[in-house]
């Protein structure tokens, strides 16, 4: 069994603040190409687990929604880092966690209280770690944001144990949203 954490910007950090942005397309677009080239690997069963944050997280999630029905070994589990963890979000957000969490096949928080401290990310990301097998991220570190803990954490685990870490960067989205306008220049000309 193979299991892969999918995460990276929020939402807001890309400033995409609405599900129909065009940007969020270009990410699922290049989320479905890292995750069908991940599965295609190896037929044994793969988990994509990944966390409840609005953006890179939730887009994960969705993409490996539409794939189970081509890759039947993929699993999907969403980690929470504590309980109630939606709590200071507006009710759109709060729904949108809430729907996701019915179509995933695992959901749980990490640890079974609302938020005390700082070490329950901490925690969090141990768990994270320990619990899989690579790490797929879309982050840049020339622009840090939220992601650049998890990437620091990620590459200092990744000295003591056998454990990948791949970056979908700027660049490549850049290059994926000229393809995509390039598309639809197309499609607009039939």
């Amino acid at each position: 069994m193979r299991r892969l954490w999918v995460t990276g910007y929020r939402g807001y950090e890309l400033n995409v603040f609405k599900d129909s942005d065009p940007k969020v397309k270009v990410i699922k677009k290049v989320l479905a190409e890292h995750l069908k080239n991940y599965l295609e690997k190896d037929a044994e069963e793969c988990w994509l687990i990944s966390g409840p944050q609005m953006g890179v997280e939730r887009w994960a999630l969705e993409c490996g929604l539409a794939l189970k029905e081509d890759y039947s070994q993929l699993r999907l589990a969403l980690m929470e880092p504590y309980t109630a963890f939606d709590q200071r979000w507006n009710e759109a957000n709060q729904e949108k966690l809430a729907v996701i969490k019915t179509k995933v096949d695992f959901s749980a928080p990490v640890t079974e209280h609302p938020y005390q401290s700082p070490q329950q990310l901490r925690n969090y990301q141990h768990f994270m770690l320990t619990h899989t097998d690579s790490l797929l991220m879309v982050y840049d570190p020339e622009y840090e944001g939220k992601p650049k803990y998890d990437y620091r954490q990620a590459q200092r685990y990744q000295e003591q144990a056998d454990y990948s870490i791949s970056l979908i960067d700027f660049d490549e989205l850049q290059e994926a949203a000229v393809e995509y306008q390039e598309e639809q220049h197309e499609e607009n000309q039939k």
